[in-house]
């Protein structure tokens, strides 16, 4: 006799405790899922994430503190997702994240039973994009980021990016240079380049990212070595290319 099939373990996250409800009633019908938690914000959502190990998210788009898709950044590990959301203006960049459905409020219990099936097919095999394409997707077309996500084990920092004063290649992560601090981030400078307003930001060498804003001044210290200054006193290189980025932004 062969052994029934595991559970599909899900999580609920959507900001209305009655939208939750109503995805509690309908995936009560059918018996091979199971609830394995529920999360009000993005916040509590990277947390259960991590620590319940769902197959499936339930997944709002539009959410206090952290979006659908920031949620997805931060994960640790891929999941199946269905985006489960009242704006369906957002369809083209769930599914460009490889979301497995895209499900319109208010839910039906057909339209629920047909995004689950869906997902029983793309479970164990979900696909993972890579983190800069994940980020792309976070944002509207056309924009670039605002603020830029480090998690840091159970915690989030949430670093806005007018608040960045330069970013560091470091080997297979950037660090991330605000008030003082550096935040590690496993993502490539390119990827991070790519995100980031090229009238604010500019690449002065092939390991630095520099914010405009922060520039002090330019020191020559040796013949065409030339290094940027900035307003906290950090001195970073200044390859011959990034010095003529520079000045064009200047």
């Amino acid at each position: 006799m062969a052994a029934d099939p595991k559970p599909i373990r899900v999580l609920i996250v959507d900001d209305e405790e009655l939208a939750r409800r109503v995805l509690r009633e309908f995936l009560g019908e059918h018996p091979d899922v199971a609830i394995v938690g529920e999360c009000a914000n993005g916040f509590e959502a990277v947390k259960a994430a991590s620590d319940l190990s769902p197959d499936l998210l339930l997944l709002d788009v539009r959410m206090p503190k952290l979006d659908g898709f920031e949620v997805l950044e931060l994960l640790e590990r891929p999941v199946a997702v269905v985006f489960v959301t009242a704006y369906e203006d957002q369809a083209l960049r769930a599914f460009e994240v490889h979301a497995v459905d895209y499900v319109l409020k208010p839910v039906s219990p057909e339209r629920l039973a047909e995004a689950l099936g869906r997902a029983r097919a793309r479970i164990g095999q979900p696909a993972a994009l890579p983190l800069g394409a994940l980020q792309a997707a976070s944002r509207e077309p056309g924009q670039y980021a605002e603020r830029i996500l480090v998690r840091d084990a159970a915690k989030v920092h949430v670093i806005p990016v007018e608040k960045l004063d330069y970013v560091e290649a470091q080997d297979d992560y950037i660090g991330l240079r605000t008030g003082g601090k550096t935040y590690l981030k496993q993502q490539t400078l390119a990827e991070i380049e790519a995100a980031l307003d090229p009238v604010r930001f500019v690449r002065i060498h092939r390991s630095y990212i520099l914010n405009v804003e922060r520039l002090s001044k330019i020191e020559l210290y040796a013949k065409d070595s030339r290094a940027a200054i900035l307003a906290d006193g950090s001195r970073l290189p200044l390859s011959r290319t990034g010095y003529q980025r520079l000045k064009g932004l200047l």
